[in-house]
């Protein structure tokens, strides 16, 4: 049972955080492998709780955090709540691409299907970059929302950073990549 919620939510976050890319599709079928330094299993509650160096493999697919826990309530919803400095995340593309993000702290909840990654949040797509304090993508209306710190609350805060790389055009590098302030 605890495979099948992490799958399901790791499937719905994958999703998500590919900015419209098509992931491998053979991910899907590959066994969730999850090391961490330790684990626990709440089968009454539905919990499972990783922390210590936690890394989670599907495929392509890979996720590292200091601690994640995910969680089902009776009505099936899952929440996944990743943490680290920071929680960091890629994956494979069919098109040969990759995709790669962070964020301090990755949170989904597949009743309401928003993810947000938030504190030094970045996701990458080939030369395609959106950055800022937090990243939120609703599954359901497709929207993405970029905050920089002041916008999110914070009193000194960069602002959003985003780079849309023409169609065709060469992929950028990270030292060509700057902080935005």
């Amino acid at each position: 049972m605890t495979g099948k919620i992490i799958n399901n939510t790791l499937t719905a976050l994958l999703c998500a955080v590919c900015l419209h890319a098509h992931a491998l599709e053979s991910d899907r079928r590959q066994p969730i492998a999850i090391e961490a330094d330790q684990g626990s299993l709440d089968q009454k509650n539905q919990v499972t709780v990783f922390s210590g160096n936690v890394v989670i493999k599907q495929g392509s697919l890979n996720i590292r955090a200091e601690r994640v826990r995910v969680a089902q309530d009776k009505n099936g919803n899952q929440t996944m709540q990743a943490e680290g400095s920071p929680v960091r995340f890629g994956q494979q593309l069919e098109n040969k691409g990759q995709v790669e993000g962070q964020g301090n702290k990755v949170e989904y909840a597949s009743a309401t299907g928003i993810v947000r990654l938030s504190g030094n949040a970045k996701v990458r797509r080939g030369g395609d970059v959106a950055q800022g304090e937090t990243i939120t993508y609703n599954m359901r209306s497709e929207v993405y929302t970029v905050l920089g710190g002041k916008a999110a609350g914070l009193k000194n805060g960069g602002r959003v950073s985003v780079i849309i790389q023409p169609s065709g055009s060469k992929e950028l590098k990270p030292k060509d990549l700057k902080k935005p302030k």
